[in-house]
C-alpha cells in the first residue's frame, strides 16, 4: 500500500487483519512524535521541553504538602502529616531534616531521592566548614543542592531527582532565610512558599494573607 507523504500521517497495523493498514491523523506534537522525546533526559522536544524533568515535577506534586514562612526574626517549616500503617514506626518517616546546626530542609517528593540528596548536602556543608573555617549560608546550600539537581538533568544514564526542597535557616548576621529548589535545578529565595500537593492553592492563600 502506497501512502502519500504527509508530515502528520502515521501508520498502525489493524489488530484484526494483518494485511490492513489504518491511517491516523494526529497533530505534530501528540503521541506520534512526543513519545520519542520522553525517553531521554538530554533531548529537548520540538516545543522546547525536557519531559523527564516535567515528570519529576509531577512526582513532587504527589508528595505531601510543605509550607515555609519567613518572618522578621524567625522562619518556619511545616509539613503535611499523612496516615501511616499502625505497625510502622513514625520516627522513620522524616520530611524535615537538619543539614547543619543553623539550616533545616523540608522536601516534597520521593523519600529515597531525598535521602541521597540530603547526604550529599551534609557532606558539602561540613566540607565548607573545613575549608573556609566558616558556616555556609542558606543561599550557598540552596545553590549547591540546585547544582546537584541540575546535573542530573544534563547527562545520559541518569534521571532527575524526584523532589523539591525548602531550606530554612539563619545567616551569620542572624537574619532568617528561606530558599527553594526544584527538579530542574532552579533555586530561588522566598518570603513564603509551598511545594507538594495542592501547592497552587497554598500559594494563593499565602499571597493573600502573608504580611512581611
Amino acid at each position: 500500500l502506497k501512502v502519500p507523504h504527509h508530515p502528520e500521517v502515521c501508520l498502525s497495523r489493524a489488530p484484526l487483519r494483518a494485511t490492513r493498514w489504518l491511517l491516523c491523523r494526529c497533530s505534530p506534537l501528540t503521541a506520534c512524535t512526543m513519545s520519542r522525546y520522553d525517553r531521554s533526559i538530554t533531548v529537548f522536544s520540538p516545543d522546547g521541553r525536557l519531559q523527564q524533568v516535567e515528570y519529576a515535577m509531577e512526582a513532587v506534586k504527589k508528595g505531601g504538602a510543605v509550607v515555609g514562612v519567613r518572618g522578621a526574626d524567625a522562619v518556619v517549616l511545616a509539613v503535611e502529616r499523612r496516615d501511616i500503617p499502625k505497625l510502622q514506626d513514625p520516627r522513620t518517616l522524616r520530611k524535615v531534616v537538619t543539614l547543619d546546626k543553623h539550616i533545616s530542609l523540608a522536601f516534597a517528593g520521593l523519600n529515597a531521592d531525598a535521602r541521597v540528596l540530603v547526604d550529599m548536602a551534609r557532606v558539602e556543608s561540613q566540607s565548607h566548614r573545613l575549608t573556609m573555617e566558616d558556616a555556609p549560608t542558606v543561599e550557598y546550600m540552596a545553590r549547591h543542592i540546585a547544582k546537584l539537581q541540575q546535573q542530573y538533568t544534563q547527562r545520559g544514564g541518569r534521571r532527575p531527582f524526584g523532589l523539591s526542597t525548602l531550606l530554612a535557616g539563619f545567616d551569620e548576621d542572624g537574619s532568617p532565610r528561606l530558599w527553594s529548589t526544584d527538579p530542574s535545578g532552579t533555586h530561588t529565595g522566598w518570603s513564603a512558599n509551598a511545594i507538594g500537593r495542592s501547592d497552587k492553592s497554598l500559594l494563593e492563600y499565602l499571597e493573600t494573607h502573608y504580611t512581611a
